[in-house]
């Protein structure tokens, strides 16, 4: 696997938390260890991108985080044919 931006992380969580996932799931779905969730997951929490459902020990991407993650696919649709170009 090719290294990833952070920004490419956090939309593969985003992504895979978008209807509630266990940390188990975020973590096999978007390819990151324990510890990286544990850092990844207080920041999005804390900056209102995600937020957890303690009661069923989920977490869930919040309108504000599908609209990131919404801006940032759309950024990459733009970038990606600049990329090939210079391949």
């Amino acid at each position: 696997m090719k290294n990833r931006s952070r920004t490419d992380i956090i939309v593969a969580i985003l992504d895979t938390a978008i209807g509630g996932s266990s940390k188990t799931k975020i973590m096999y779905d978007a390819y990151v260890s324990y510890a990286q969730l544990k850092e990844y997951l207080s920041i999005l929490i804390a900056k209102g991108l995600l937020e957890p459902i303690e009661e069923e020990n989920l977490y869930k991407t919040t309108k504000k985080g599908m609209k990131f993650t919404r801006l940032c696919h759309y950024a990459g649709g733009l970038i990606g044919p600049l990329q090939e170009l210079r391949n």
